[in-house]
C-alpha cells in the first residue's frame, strides 16, 4: 500500500542510521502484517499491541 510506503521510506530516511535492534525488531513486526491492519495502526484507527506502541508513536510522528 502506497500510504505505508510512504510513511515507513520518510521515516527510514530520518533515522536508519540510528536504529537499535530493538528498532529493527519492531519494524519486522509491523512488516509482516497485513497492508490493511499496518496501515489501520499508521493511521492510528487501531491501537498496537504495548510492545509496539512506542515504535507506532514514533512512525506516525515521522
Amino acid at each position: 500500500m502506497l500510504e505505508n510506503d510512504l510513511i515507513l521510506a520518510r521515516f527510514l530516511d530520518a533515522n536508519a542510521v540510528a536504529l537499535t535492534e530493538d528498532d529493527v525488531a519492531n519494524l519486522d513486526a509491523l512488516l509482516d502484517m497485513t497492508d490493511d491492519r499496518l496501515w489501520d495502526l499508521l493511521a492510528g484507527r487501531a491501537e498496537a499491541e504495548p510492545s509496539l506502541a512506542p515504535f507506532v508513536a514514533r512512525l506516525r510522528a515521522a
